[in-house]
């Protein structure tokens, strides 16, 4: 028979060997190898640049091509099944077109292959048509939602999967996306046997392949509950304190920055910033211990809580540090706020049957727009009227003014100077002379630090050593006075002038354990005689720890050095008291000497004092003496010293020496 008379299932068999032969193409060549046998090639068929791109667009999901190829000159219609296999392969099995037996064989292999991988694909694949009707469910469905196939299709996903709710909202979302005809996802809870679950569902459109024309949804959904359930548990730790469960400094910077959206589109909205700060919280925390101290965060937090009112939120910034959000309030509201929160913080706080706590708190307010109109600004205006708060005082409450900024820019001055004072020495000391009331002599004389600043000149103490304080920074710069006082006072002994001199001591110096050892460390402070130094210390020294401070006071007493208290009459300390210190000299408060000049009370005051710190064994310097008539008048009542400017007012140490110098030819004349 004539190759011509043979049907195209002939050919095939004729040449290839088989009427069905496996089908292969690469990425490289446009050559579609046949084959009896798969992985064999025994013939090559040219295509096109156009056929082999039809077949390339294969992708992992079997299809189909029709091809008009020549076959060693006999042209052929083929019918292609496939898919690709890699990135450089495709392959399948080819028939003649005539060829419907094999054809649909093929293609039931193909759909075959489609059917196991959507039933054993690991989501959830549901079909629907245009009303929701389910076409196909997948075993994993069937597993999950513990319905079978064969019960669902033909039925409303509405209906069965959804509340009547969701099913308005999605069927006309659905109906919307059927128009637009655009995939979208979308995330859902649904009911499976092991409780609700949240999914994410893939959504696309796909037509039909043969029979009436039609465009169905196929949905995918992965289960997403425990992902889902982490990102919102790490949303709440990066917004949440953890001892407190409040919002944390990042969760309410967020409210403020939403509520100052809010309020620049609207002129009324005021926004309120409290800002709380308890008040010696660090006593708590070192003598009860940071299990008492995070108890009493606690506490207050239910406390203060307790205190707002609706729409308020009361955030930790952190330590003791507590900030309230409030939305459309006015000052007056925002000042009721503050004093019932510090009145409600005046009671004791029980932290078990055995520990009941005192505490109070500072509070700074600020108002948007008044006071700024940033979340930075708000909170930093607040924080400072915060501590104007605590500087008059503490348990109280300051509203925002410019004002406190410049004092907020005096002390960042000073924190920054300070440090470069120390690190450059622009310190220097001036020395008061202590006079005998009686002869005139210099009984010895005061140490008192200047700052000469590069910037304001000469800064006295009362400008910088609160800050001082406050900033830790007292220690070291008391340890410079200690050194370059003994170092001055044994200049002046190998001068033959054997001048006293007394250095002032702060409670927070006291406080460091170190501070006898230091004393004693420093070079010429004690010699063969004992110490050149005394100690003047204030009654604020004496309140807090007081043992301890009688124990320092022996200590330095028994190296030679006298214990002055100074100012006395200022501060906690009644006279019946003074007799269990261990004691030198009492420095009498200038403000009872001014009074003295035609105040018969004050007269009688000081009067009483030298009496009674005779009857003590104490020697009595007072303070502040400016006129003669006060000069006097305490020469008159038996006190022994003197220091004031009707004397001799501060000075460097070579001034000094020249004014002993002069005093002393004056009094030789006399």
């Amino acid at each position: 028979m004539h190759e011509d008379d043979l049907s195209d299932s002939e050919v095939l068999e004729l040449h290839v060997g088989t009427s069905s032969p496996c089908w292969r193409l690469d990425s490289d060549s446009n050559a579609l190898e046949l084959a009896a046998v798969r992985g064999l090639a025994n013939t090559g068929v040219a295509l096109d640049s156009d056929q082999a791109a039809g077949i390339r667009r294969f992708t992992g999901v079997t299809s189909t091509i029709e091809l008009d190829i020549s076959l060693f000159g006999r042209p052929l219609k083929l019918h292609l099944v496939g898919r690709k296999l890699d990135t450089r392969n495709w392959a399948g099995t080819a028939s003649a077109y005539t060829d419907t037996r094999a054809v649909a064989r093929d293609l039931t292999h193909g759909l075959a292959f489609a059917e196991l991988v959507v039933s054993e694909v690991n989501s959830l694949v549901v079909v629907l048509d245009s009303n929701g009707i389910i076409q196909r469910f997948n075993r994993l469905c069937e597993e999950v939602l513990g319905k079978r196939e064969e019960d669902v299709i033909g039925r409303s996903a509405y209906e069965l999967f959804m509340t009547p709710e969701q099913a308005e909202h999605s069927s006309k979302n659905i109906t919307g996306f059927f128009e637009n005809d655009e995939p979208f996802d979308v995330e859902r809870y649904i009911n499976t046997v092991n409780g609700p679950r949240l999914y994410q569902f893939r959504n696309k459109f796909v037509q039909s392949g043969s029979g009436v024309e039609q465009r169905f949804l196929i949905c995918s959904g992965v289960d997403i509950t425990e992902e889902r359930n982490a990102q919102q548990r790490l949303t709440e730790l990066a917004n949440t304190d953890t001892l407190t469960g409040l919002p944390n400094r990042h969760a309410i910077t967020e409210l403020i920055r939403a509520a100052l959206a809010t309020g620049k589109n609207d002129a009324s909205h005021q926004i309120g910033v409290l800002f709380l700060d308890l008040d010696n919280f660090k006593r708590v925390n070192d003598h009860y211990g940071h299990v008492a101290g995070d108890g009493l965060l606690t506490k207050v937090a239910a406390i203060v809580s307790g205190c707002l009112g609706q729409g308020a939120t009361l955030a930790r910034l952190g330590g003791d540090e507590f900030v309230v959000l409030s939305e459309r309030v006015t000052l007056e509201s925002l000042e009721t706020t503050a004093r019932t929160i510090i009145e409600q913080l005046s009671a004791a706080v029980r932290l078990d049957e055995l520990v009941e706590l005192y505490t109070s708190c500072s509070v700074g307010i600020a108002l948007y727009p008044q006071h700024g109109d940033t979340v930075e600004t708000l909170i930093r205006n607040a924080d400072t009227a915060m501590y104007a708060a605590k500087e008059a005082g503490k348990h109280t409450y300051r509203v925002f003014t410019q004002e406190m900024n410049q004092k907020v820019a005096r002390a960042m001055w000073l924190d920054i100077n300070l440090r470069k004072a120390l690190e450059e020495g622009q310190f220097v000391l001036h020395y008061q002379p202590l006079v005998d009331a009686a002869t005139g002599d210099v009984r010895s004389v005061e140490a008192l630090i200047r700052w000469q600043s590069p910037d304001r000149g000469i800064v006295g103490p009362g400008e910088f050593i609160r800050h001082a304080e406050e900033s830790g920074l007292i220690g070291p710069i008391g340890r410079w006075v200690m050194s370059e006082a003994a170092k001055q006072a044994m200049i002046w002994k190998e001068k033959g002038l054997n001048l006293r001199v007394g250095i002032n001591v702060s409670a927070l110096q006291l406080a460091d354990v170190n501070f006898v050892a230091h004393f004693r460390g420093v070079p010429g402070c004690i010699g063969p005689e004992g110490s050149l130094l005394d100690i003047e210390l204030t009654e604020s020294c004496l309140i807090e720890n007081q043992d301890r401070v009688l124990t320092l006071m022996r200590q330095l007493r028994e190296m030679g050095s006298k214990i002055y208290l100074d100012d006395f009459g200022t501060g906690y300390s009644s006279l019946a008291q003074l007799a269990r210190l261990p004691l030198d000299v009492i420095k009498l408060d200038r403000s009872f000497v001014t009074g003295i000049d035609g105040d018969a009370s004050a007269q009688e005051l000081v009067r009483s004092v030298a009496s009674l710190a005779k009857a003590l064994g104490f020697s009595v310097v007072a303070e502040g003496v400016e006129t003669k008539s006060q000069d006097a008048f305490i020469r008159q009542v038996g006190i022994e010293c003197a220091q004031g400017y009707i004397h001799a007012k501060p000075m460097p140490a070579h001034d000094l020496e020249a004014w002993m110098l002069k005093r002393k030819k004056l009094r030789l004349i006399a």
